[in-house]
């Protein structure tokens, strides 16, 4: 596995959700197809980073990972069988408007997800200063009624390696050298949300000034967490989905690193302080259970 490539997600408004992310959360539309919206983020060479369709509830439909190689996919497939994942597609043709070869599965909560590889990448660029928009999707953190043996299914099916904990209830898995892809809390299966790297703590101010003028509600931050000392800023689409805007995620050495156990509290979670002086705020919100587990992806 080298990375996290993408999240799609139904919603209810279609049109309010794409004007979202491409007008405001700073993400490009690449492509249109089987009534499907397909956003990029301009630094990174992933196809594709968010992928929209309308329904009438909003749901999570499906959690893309990327891979090396045909082999790469193929020896993943043969784990996640192992594990006793459900199997929505054996490897082939990859659908969507890059291509390239993939399975399809449920994990173990039953969200949908995807392997890939081979797809097609797109030119990205160097992103200038003072351009406060997403260099590339960065993780996604997931809720879980049973947190522990879904990180071991992400270890053992996905050959994820585990970064850290904050007590016994958050626990950081990375695929490569960033910190983490994926989180993982107790609490019904949900996504709770969304991360996406900007260039740095400079962008991401910027960032929540844009959100701010127009008109998009700071959920949670600015601040910095403790396990991967990443900067944070939460929002929230017109849809409810849960976005953040994240820069300096911490980089692990794979021969070196060791995992930590931080101990839970408001200064693990955010070490500035900063996250929790505007009145209202909240670092999660109250999940309830996807309505998109166990279906197969439109």
């Amino acid at each position: 596995m080298t990375d996290l490539q993408y999240v799609s997600l139904a919603v209810p408004d279609l049109a309010a959700e794409r004007e979202f992310f491409g007008e405001k959360w700073g993400l490009i539309e690449v492509a249109e197809e089987d009534r499907k919206v397909y956003f990029a983020a301009e630094g990174r060479a992933h196809p594709y980073v968010i992928v929209l369709r309308e329904d009438a509830e909003r749901k999570t439909d499906l959690v893309g990972f990327s891979a090396g190689s045909r082999d790469e996919v193929l020896a993943i497939f043969e784990q996640v069988k192992a594990a006793g994942a459900k199997i929505i597609s054996e490897p082939g043709p990859a659908r969507g408007p890059a291509g390239g070869f993939a399975f399809r599965f449920f994990d173990p909560d039953g969200r949908a997800m995807e392997v890939v590889c081979e797809s097609t990448p797109r030119s990205f660029r160097q992103l200038e200063r003072g351009e406060a928009i997403p260099v590339g999707i960065s993780h996604v953190v997931f809720h879980s009624p049973n947190h522990t043996a879904l990180a071991e299914f992400f270890e053992q099916a996905l050959g994820f390696r585990l970064s850290d904990w904050i007590g016994n209830f958050m626990v950081f898995l990375r695929c490569n050298a960033a910190h983490h892809r994926v989180a993982i809390l107790p609490g019904p299966p949900a996504l709770n949300h969304i991360a996406f790297d900007v260039s740095s703590v400079d962008e991401l101010m910027r960032g929540l000034a844009r959100m701010h003028e127009n008109g998009i509600k700071l959920s949670w931050g600015p601040g910095r967490h403790t396990a991967g000392n990443n900067t944070f800023s939460y929002f929230i689409t017109p849809n409810g989905n849960a976005v953040e805007y994240t820069s300096d995620l911490e980089e692990v050495d794979e021969e070196t690193w060791q995992p930590q156990t931080y101990e839970p509290g408001p200064q693990t979670i955010d070490q500035w302080g900063t996250g929790r002086i505007i009145t209202g705020n909240v670092p999660h919100a109250e999940m309830t259970p996807d309505k998109g587990l166990w279906q197969v992806p439109a």
